[in-house]
C-alpha cells in the first residue's frame, strides 16, 4: 500500500511539473540564406570584432603570380612541397640545427593557394587546422620506411629533404630513396624528422615511432604565415619550388593515377 501511495505521489508531481513548464510554440520555419536580416541588436554588439577579424584576414602579405596548386600529377603535390620546406625550415630554427627531413598530408591542405595577392585568411582557407610542428628523432632505415609506407598508401605524401623514385612495374616496384642532394641515407644514422602532432599521434607507421619528441610550440598555420609574409616584405613572389622530389616509372604513375597500385 505504501508503495502504490509512493507511485501515485511520484506520477502526480510529474503532471504538476509538466503543466508548469513552460511550452514552446512551433513558428514558421525561416531558412537562413543571404536573404535573412542581420539582428540589429546582435550586429551593434559583433560590429567592432567583425572589422577586427576582416582587417586581419583581408591583409595582403605577399603575392603568388602563377598560384601554387595542391596536386598535379602522380607524385606532384606543389603547395605540400611548399608547406614542408616551410616546416623543416621552421623546425631547424626550433632546435637549433639540421632537420633532414619532413612530412606531411596531402589531405590536411583543403584547397590552391590561388593567383594573386596572398591574404592572411587565404591561409586559413589552405590549412584549417591547427596543427602544431613537432620534431622527432629517426634512424636513416626508418626514413625510408616513412617513404615507402607513404607511396604504398598513398601514392606520396608532401616532404622536404629526399627524393624518392619507384622503377619496375606496377607488381614489381622497386623503391629507392635518397638525400635531396643526392647523397645515400645511412641505415644506421640518427636523423631528425619534423611533422605535425596530428601525424605524430595517428600515424599507423613507422612516423609514430619517433624519439626524443620535441613540442616547438609552433603553429604550422602561422609558420606558413610569417613565412610568406617575409617573402611579401623582401619583394619575392610565392612559386611551387622546383625539382622532382617523386619519380614514377610510367607503369607505377599509371597504377597511381587508376588506383591499382
Amino acid at each position: 500500500m505504501i508503495k502504490t501511495r509512493l507511485l501515485l505521489g511520484t506520477w502526480a508531481l510529474g503532471l504538476v511539473l509538466a503543466a508548469q513548464a513552460p511550452r514552446l510554440e512551433q513558428g514558421a520555419n525561416n531558412p537562413i540564406t543571404a536573404t535573412l536580416p542581420d539582428d540589429p541588436d546582435l550586429a551593434k554588439v559583433i560590429a567592432p570584432l567583425s572589422a577586427e577579424i576582416h582587417a586581419s584576414y583581408g591583409r595582403v602579405i605577399a603575392n603568388a603570380p602563377a598560384g601554387v596548386k595542391r596536386r598535379g600529377g602522380p607524385g606532384e603535390f606543389p603547395l605540400g612541397f611548399l608547406l614542408a620546406d616551410v616546416m623543416r625550415e621552421a623546425a631547424g630554427t626550433a632546435v637549433g640545427g639540421e632537420v633532414r627531413l619532413a612530412v606531411t598530408n596531402a589531405g590536411g591542405i583543403r584547397r590552391d593557394l590561388p593567383v594573386g595577392p596572398v591574404h592572411v585568411g587565404d591561409l586559413y582557407e589552405v590549412i584549417p587546422f591547427d596543427d602544431e610542428l613537432v620534431v622527432a628523432d629517426y634512424t636513416g632505415a626508418q626514413v625510408v620506411a616513412i617513404l615507402k609506407e607513404a607511396i604504398r598508401h598513398k601514392g606520396g605524401e608532401p616532404v622536404s629533404g629526399v627524393r624518392a623514385s619507384v622503377t619496375g612495374s606496377r607488381e614489381h616496384p622497386l623503391v629507392s630513396v635518397v638525400w635531396s642532394d643526392g647523397t645515400p641515407i645511412d641505415p644506421a644514422g640518427t636523423f631528425r624528422v619534423a611533422t605535425s602532432d596530428y601525424l605524430l599521434n595517428n600515424a599507423t607507421s613507422t612516423l609514430k615511432k619517433g624519439r626524443n619528441v620535441v613540442l616547438t610550440s609552433i603553429d604550422i598555420r602561422q609558420a606558413a604565415i610569417d613565412w610568406c609574409e617575409r617573402r611579401g616584405r623582401s619583394g619575392k613572389p610565392i612559386l611551387a619550388p622546383e625539382g622532382v622530389r617523386y619519380l614514377f616509372s610510367p607503369p607505377f604513375a599509371e597504377a597511381i593515377k587508376t588506383r591499382t597500385y
